[in-house]
C-alpha cells in the first residue's frame, strides 16, 4: 500500500512554470507511479489574510481555504514542500500560510511545560531552490531559514523525520544538472521520501 504524499508548493508565482514547479511535479508523477496518493497544494493560488496579532493566531475559526488545507495536511503522511529561497527565506507568502494553517488546536496544542505535537506520525521532505551555490547557503549562511522551518514550525508540530534537499545556482545551472535534479525527485517521489 502507497503512502498519502501532500505536495505543498510554495513558489510564491502562481502562474507556475518555474524550477520548483518542475522538481513537484517529477516528484508527483513518479510517485503515482510507484502507486502513492498524491494531493497538491499551491500556496500563490490561494487567497487568505495574514495572521497580524497573537489573538489571530490563537482564533478557533480560520478561513475555509485554511481549514481546507489543514484537513489535507491532517490526510498526508508524507509532506513534499519545496519553495526558493528568497532573501534568505522562505517566500513571506508560505510563510504567512504556514502561520495560519499550523495554528494551535490543530498543529500543537497546550501542555505543561511544552506544546503537545498534533501532528506527529508524518514526515516531511523540504526542497530549497536557490541563486547562491548551496554550500554557501550550508556552510556560510549555516542554512539558519531551512533549520528554523525544521525546527521551530514543522519540528515542534511533532513532523519527523525531515528530509532536505538544497539545490544551489539554478539561475546558472545547465539542462544537464536540472536533469539531474528532476532525476534525483523523481527517485524520492517513487520511495514517498
Amino acid at each position: 500500500m502507497g503512502s498519502r504524499i501532500l505536495i505543498i508548493q510554495g513558489h510564491p508565482d502562481p502562474q507556475g512554470g518555474r524550477f520548483c514547479h518542475a522538481l513537484a511535479d517529477a516528484y508527483a508523477e513518479s510517485a503515482e507511479t510507484a502507486g502513492h496518493e498524491v494531493r497538491r497544494l499551491a500556496v500563490a493560488t490561494l487567497s487568505f489574510p495574514w495572521l497580524r496579532s497573537k489573538q489571530e493566531f490563537e482564533e478557533q475559526f480560520p478561513p475555509e481555504v485554511i481549514i481546507a488545507a489543514q484537513k489535507e495536511i491532517q490526510w498526508a503522511e508524507c509532506l513534499f514542500i519545496v519553495y526558493p529561497l528568497w532573501m534568505g527565506d522562505i517566500p513571506a507568502i508560505l510563510k504567512a500560510f504556514l502561520e495560519q494553517t499550523l495554528r494551535p488546536g490543530f498543529a500543537i496544542s497546550g501542555g505543561d511545560k511544552w506544546p503537545r505535537r498534533l501532528l506527529k506520525g508524518r514526515r516531511a521532505h523540504v526542497v530549497v531552490t536557490m541563486g547562491m551555490p548551496a554550500f554557501v547557503y550550508r556552510w556560510f549562511y549555516r542554512a539558519h531559514s531551512l533549520k528554523s522551518l525544521k525546527r521551530n514550525i514543522l519540528g515542534i508540530c511533532g513532523v519527523s523525520p525531515i528530509r532536505t534537499s538544497l539545490i544551489g545556482a539554478v539561475e546558472d545551472s545547465n539542462p544537464k544538472s536540472r536533469k539531474q535534479w528532476l532525476d534525483r525527485m523523481r527517485v524520492y517521489g517513487g520511495k514517498a521520501i
